[in-house]
C-alpha cells in the first residue's frame, strides 16, 4: 500500500508510549489502549528504571502490551540478561550500535528496533547497514540519546515507510500527533515527554487526550497490507 493510500485509507498507526517508571501508569495506557510501553535503561535519562522495577511494570501488564526495553550502546550480553529477567517483548538501540549487534538480537528471536537520526548518524540513509525489525526515526539533535521533546521537520521522513518498517518520534504531543502522522505516514508512533506531568511521570489524562487524538483523524483497521509492528 503507497503512503498516499494509507493516510486516504484513514489508517491509524501504533501507538508506543516511552519511558514507564511506575506500574499503575503503565497499567492506565493499557487501558486506554497503546500497544506497547517502553522502559528506559540508560542511566542518564531522567526516565532510568532499575531491573527491578521493569521486570515488575512488565509482568504487570503481560498478555496486554508489548514492552520495550531501550538501551544506549550496551553489549549483547547485558541486554539479553535484562531480556530475560524483565521479561521484555523487543529491544530498542538507541545509540551507535553495530550492525554485528541488531543481527545477533534478531538471532534471538527478538524484535529489534534500531533508532535512525535526522540530523546525527547513524542516519536514515544507514538504514540498509542494518537487518533491524524496525527503525524509530527521530531528530537526534539535544543533550540525550533521544527523550529531549523536540519537535522536528517529520516530513523528512516521508517515504521512508515504503522501504522500512517505521515508527515516528520526537517531539509528539496531542495537539500536533495527526499533523505529524500526516506528513509522515508511520507504521507506529512512540511519544514520551509529550504525555508526561513531569519527565518519567506519565499523565493518563494526556494520554488520553493523544489516542483520542488519533481515534479522531485515522480509524484502527485490521487489514493485511497496513504493517503491523507490535
Amino acid at each position: 500500500m503507497s503512503l498516499k493510500q494509507k493516510i486516504e485509507n484513514g489508517y491509524k498507526p501504533q501507538v508506543k508510549v516511552c519511558g514507564l517508571t511506575r506500574v499503575e501508569e503503565a497499567l492506565e495506557c493499557a487501558a486506554l489502549g497503546v500497544d506497547a510501553i517502553g522502559c528506559v535503561f540508560f542511566p542518564k535519562s531522567p526516565r532510568h528504571v532499575t531491573e527491578d522495577q521493569a521486570k515488575k511494570i512488565c509482568m504487570a501488564v503481560s498478555g496486554k502490551v508489548k514492552t520495550v526495553g531501550v538501551f544506549v550502546n550496551e553489549t549483547f550480553d547485558k541486554i539479553m540478561q535484562k531480556v530475560n529477567y524483565c521479561y521484555l517483548d523487543c529491544v530498542q538501540l538507541h545509540g551507535s550500535e553495530s550492525p554485528e549487534l541488531v543481527s545477533r538480537l534478531v538471532q534471538e528471536n527478538i524484535l529489534v528496533i534500531k533508532a535512525l537520526f535526522a540530523e546525527c548518524r547513524p542516519s536514515l540513509e544507514e538504514a540498509e547497514n542494518y537487518r533491524a525489525s524496525a527503525y524509530l526515526v527521530e531528530c537526534g539533535k539535544g543533550i540525550l540519546p533521544g527523550g529531549n521533546a523536540l519537535q522536528w521537520d517529520w516530513e523528512k521522513a516521508y517515504g521512508f515507510g515504503e522501504q522500512y518498517p517505521f515508527i515516528l518520534a520526537g517531539g509528539l504531543a496531542p495537539e500536533n500527533i495527526c499533523r505529524a502522522v500526516t506528513e509522515s505516514a508511520p507504521d507506529a508512533v512512540d511519544v514520551s515527554s509529550g504525555v508526561e506531568s513531569c519527565p518519567g511521570r506519565k499523565d493518563s489524562g494526556k494520554v488520553k487526550s493523544f489516542m483520542e487524538a488519533l481515534s479522531r483523524r485515522f480509524d484502527k483497521i485490521d487489514r493485511k497490507d497496513i504493517r503491523r509492528i507490535f
